[in-house]
């Protein structure tokens, strides 16, 4: 049994600003770098498509270890997603994922240890 996961306010915080973002979900290229934008403007330092292994590169990785991973509906099925995640949390330094998309799909709050978030890209768009 695992212990009950508190958001730390810093994720909270980039779930926030990314969910109440206006990201241009036109292709996965251009959701990337409005997070980029959104992530440099609120002066959150992170390193994009930062290597893990050969395989593993995840969109973004901010400080603390906090893995951001961006998928588009039309590119991505939910059961690779999930795979691709839980590949991420099998590094040490990946401390926590948010998965920024707009696919809609059920997540556990933790993969192999490691806190698992959602942050909706619909949600900047209400």
């Amino acid at each position: 049994m695992t212990a009950a996961i508190a958001i730390s306010p810093s994720i909270a915080d980039v779930i926030r600003l990314v969910q109440r973002s206006r990201l241009d979900l036109s292709s996965e290229k251009h959701l990337q770098e409005g997070v980029a934008e959104v992530l440099q403007a609120a002066g959150i330092a992170y390193e994009r498509e930062k290597r893990l292994s050969a395989k593993d590169i995840p969109d973004f990785l901010i400080a603390g270890g906090v893995v951001i991973e961006c998928k588009m509906r039309n590119k991505a099925k939910k059961m690779d997603i999930f795979r691709q995640l839980t590949r991420y949390a099998t590094y040490p330094e990946v401390t926590a994922i948010i998965l920024a998309s707009n696919v809609s799909m059920g997540l556990p709050p933790e993969i192999e240890g490691k806190p698992l978030f959602a942050a909706s890209l619909s949600h900047g768009w209400i």
